[in-house]
Order: C-alpha cells, then structure tokens, then sequence
C-alpha cells in the first residue's frame, strides 16, 4: 500500500494520494482538483420532464454529458455543445433536441459550477425580454 499512488473519484473531487516512506517517516500530500462541472439542480429539469415527458431523455442527456464535462472556457463547452449560445452576463443557452427544448444556465467556469436557470419549449424561450437577466 505505501510507496503507490491512488486515484479516488468521490463527490467529483479527485484526490491523488501518494504516500512516501523515508526513513519511518510517512508524508502524505494530498492534491485535489475539481475537474468535472457540477450542475445545480437536477431538479428544474426533473420538473420541467414531468409536465413535458417527451423531453425526459434529450434532458437527461444534456445533464450526464455536462456534468462530465471539464470546461474551462466558452470554447470548450462549444466542444461539448456546438449548439450553445452565450446571451452575456455569463448567461448560456443550450439549444436541446434540435431546438425543440432551450436550457438557460449560468455558468462559472473557474468555481466549475453550472447553475440552471431556466428550462422550456424553443416557444417559450422565445417569449422572454431580458435572457441575461434571468
């Protein structure tokens, strides 16, 4: 066990571990990065699929590939998303399902936080004045 190194995924955290022997002498550094963007909350989508069900799985899809996501920069989540908008005041939107559902977030990219602030039909998105405010 001593001498190796571990990778332990836990809570989105990972911590690598490496403990050294030398001379009896047992250091532990502990190095931890928060490497995949964690998304709040689940629940506006959870909400939004039990009025629509037909948007349950683009929905869920949006939410597992997020969350696995390692953004740094509006370029990255282009990477992931190449249908993604920024409405500014670090305000996003995500075009679902080919338009049909649109997700407002607001994202921080160096905190790796994801905030939802909106979800609905293309037509309702359509209806709002200030996206960048919401």
């Amino acid at each position: 066990m001593f001498g190796k190194s571990k990778n332990v995924l836990l809570k989105r955290i990972t911590y690598n571990v490496i403990i050294l022997h030398s001379a009896n002498l047992f250091t532990i550094f502990v190095t931890w990065y928060f490497i995949f963007m964690h998304i709040i909350s689940f629940r506006k989508l959870r909400d939004f699929f039990e009025v629509d069900p037909n948007s349950k799985v683009p929905l869920q899809d949006w939410y597992k590939r997020a969350g696995k996501a390692e953004w740094d920069n509006f370029s990255d989540v282009k990477k992931t998303f190449n249908s993604v908008d920024s409405v500014g005041n670090s305000r996003y939107v995500f075009n679902v399902k080919g338009n049909h559902y649109r997700i407002v977030v607001l994202l921080l990219f160096q905190v790796k936080r994801v905030y939802i602030r909106w979800v609905g039909t293309h037509k309702d998105y359509s209806k709002i004045k200030n996206i960048d405010k919401i």
